[in-house]
């Protein structure tokens, strides 16, 4: 049979047995670094056709749990565990600790956390940025790209635009360590005092460049994460643009229920 029925309605084949196949990886019954059976295997397992099980197969790489080596098969990742991305992670009380959001979370996960400045310098804001800065699109900007780590796992991207006018008498934002913080707390160092911050999210698939820089499955989901970093005047000084892998972050907020 094709399918089988639950809830209502059918539910393919090759979906019951990715399905399986990833709650396997789930449990520890296929543990990082296992070669998940290979094709002829599980056609003989299923009693399915190869089309079936290459369906399958291309459900459990979007799982982001299995990486495909070339002419080898599928091998289930050695991926760290899940950390929470929570509401409080900018709270002040942090920066005034010196340590800087993701920092922070990881240490309190017990991770090895690492950053790795990709790039810092001038550059010209995207349109989409520039909105959101209220300067004219193309304005000249200050771009850090930075690459995350948690224990030797690349898990998130990140680039911040900040308005030139300003950064450029915060000679510490142009440095790969702004210092004791991070850029928030060299920021509020300077008389730009945060009121809140904004946060637009959406999944997708992520590109074949963007699988390659968070050692991803092609197609693996990501969380595409843009941050407003609003000071009390209102001004937005900090524009993050944020790529996660999907399966190592739970996100967490709390929303105030009064008026």
């Amino acid at each position: 049979m094709g399918t089988a029925v639950g809830g209502g309605r059918a539910v393919p084949r090759y979906v019951q047995i990715a399905d399986e196949i990833v709650q396997q990886i789930r449990a520890g019954v296929l543990k990082p670094g296992d070669m998940v059976p290979s094709e002829s295997e599980l056609v003989d397992r299923y009693g399915v056709s190869g089309g079936t099980i290459r369906k399958a197969m291309v459900e459990v790489r979007a799982s982001g749990l299995v990486e495909t080596r070339h002419g080898k098969g599928s091998l289930v990742k050695a991926r760290p565990p899940v950390r929470h991305r929570s509401s409080d992670r900018f709270r002040r009380s942090h920066r005034k600790g010196g340590k800087a959001a993701y920092l922070a979370e990881s240490e309190q996960a017990g991770a090895t956390a690492k950053v790795s400045v990709l790039f810092i310098g001038p550059a010209d804001a995207p349109d989409d940025v520039a909105e959101r800065l209220g300067v004219d699109p193309g304005a000249k900007v200050l771009a850090r790209r930075r690459l995350y780590f948690r224990n030797g796992t690349p898990v998130e991207t990140a680039t911040s635009y900040l308005p030139w006018d300003v950064v450029k008498d915060i000679p510490e934002l142009f440095s790969e360590n702004p210092g004791p913080g991070g850029i928030y707390a060299r920021l509020e160092d300077d008389g730009h005092v945060f009121a809140e911050f904004v946060e637009t999210l959406q999944a997708r698939p992520a590109s074949k460049a963007e699988s390659s820089e968070l050692a991803l499955s092609p197609g693996s989901p990501v969380v595409h994460l843009i941050r407003d970093a609003v000071t009390e005047e209102g001004r937005v000084v900090e524009v993050c643009d944020t790529l996660m892998a999907a399966d190592q972050f739970v996100f967490s907020y709390r929303i105030p229920a009064s008026d």
